[in-house]
């Protein structure tokens, strides 16, 4: 370790700090193009000051110093509504300054704040290009990390086949492996929004984020049920909508009760206005067997097009053990491209 580094706060929300902010976010960005080229993902610095401010999540930056210049960048983030002894770790060493112990320093300092904060459970991830290999998996196990989750990276390139899509959301080549199954439009209505969600949606929406925590696969990872309430739903979206993402979203209904039983959404930052981020996906299990997951993918992606033609690709994660899923989305025309995994380091009481 180099005798001046060093290890200190970095405050992103202060515009006096902006160039050591923008320093911060680009290391970040820096490991992404290393990892994936042009096809890396990244966040905005606009966006990471609209997680910070929020309040939502404890979250705690520092950034790593080597005389004058910065070479590490970390964020603690601690939930604070549930999951209360996790913390999540983003940590990140600019690729020009490797071997030299950074990463095992910061690594130490998330582990200092955790505990301070009485978080015994740590979640880190990593991502690999298709094709590459996880150049962090030694880093990971050599520090008592190990493996909860893999997930398989994936892209759909738009503009899809419009005739292709809707035959698959009228349910035509129902029974092709990807859960799709009859009579599901009988009893089920699809219905969208761009940007702003109705206001009578948000009771059922909650529900749904909520049994999102417990019904998506988390195979090996020491998690907790989130708690979700309209209040919160609709903060989480404000705040997308305040860091310049827009947000397309499309639910299933349930027509003899009227709730609502599915979502899928996706959101394009600013930054990459031809990238949108195929986020949460999920059908309430009782509900499940009508190929709702499939139509409601193929509804929104048409809605997609119509209402931001610039995106040009959608990016999905999924775990490698989702099988639904994963057929779902070759049946849309997703490609995998790389791989991620989530570690997970228990520490303490929890041991």
């Amino acid at each position: 370790m180099s005798a001046d580094f060093e290890i200190r706060p970095i405050d992103l929300l202060d515009d006096n700090c902006l160039p050591d902010a923008e320093r911060w976010t680009g290391i970040h960005a820096a490991v992404q193009r290393e990892l994936f080229g042009d096809r890396g993902s990244s966040w905005t610095l606009e966006e990471i000051r609209a997680f910070h401010r929020s309040g939502e999540k404890l979250r705690v930056p520092r950034a790593a110093w080597r005389g004058g210049e910065m070479v590490g960048a970390l964020d603690v983030i601690m939930p604070r509504a549930d999951n209360t002894s996790l913390a999540l770790l983003w940590l990140s060493v600019d690729p020009a300054h490797r071997g030299w112990g950074f990463g095992s320093a910061l690594l130490a300092e998330a582990e200092r704040l955790g505990a301070a904060h009485g978080r015994s459970v740590f979640n880190a991830e990593t991502e690999w290009a298709h094709g590459a290999a996880d150049l962090s998996e030694g880093f990971a196990r050599a520090h008592g990390f190990a493996i909860g989750l893999t997930m398989l990276r994936s892209d759909m390139a738009l503009p899809a086949d419009r005739d292709a899509v809707a035959a698959v959301l009228s349910g035509d080549g129902a029974g092709d492996g990807a859960g799709a199954g009859s009579g599901a439009g009988d009893d089920y209505g699809f219905e969208s929004f761009v940007d702003h969600m109705p206001q009578e949606w948000l009771e059922d929406r909650a529900v749904l984020q909520q049994r999102m925590s417990t019904d998506a696969p988390s195979d090996d990872l020491d998690v907790e049920e989130e708690v979700w309430d309209a209040d919160r739903l609709r903060a989480s979206y404000e705040r997308s909508r305040a860091s310049g993402r827009r947000i397309v979203e499309t639910v299933a209904r349930h027509l003899p009760s009227g709730r609502l039983v599915g979502f899928t959404t996706v959101s394009v930052s600013a930054g990459e206005p031809d990238l949108a981020y195929q986020q949460d996906t999920l059908v309430l299990r009782e509900h499940r067997g009508h190929g709702l997951g499939l139509r409601l993918k193929a509804a929104n992606a048409l809605r997609l097009m119509d209402e931001l033609p610039e995106v040009t690709s959608v990016r999905t994660w999924n775990a490698a053990s989702n099988t639904h899923m994963l057929a779902v989305n070759r049946r849309l025309g997703y490609t995998v491209d790389g791989y991620s995994r989530e570690w997970q380091k228990k520490v303490g009481a929890r041991l």
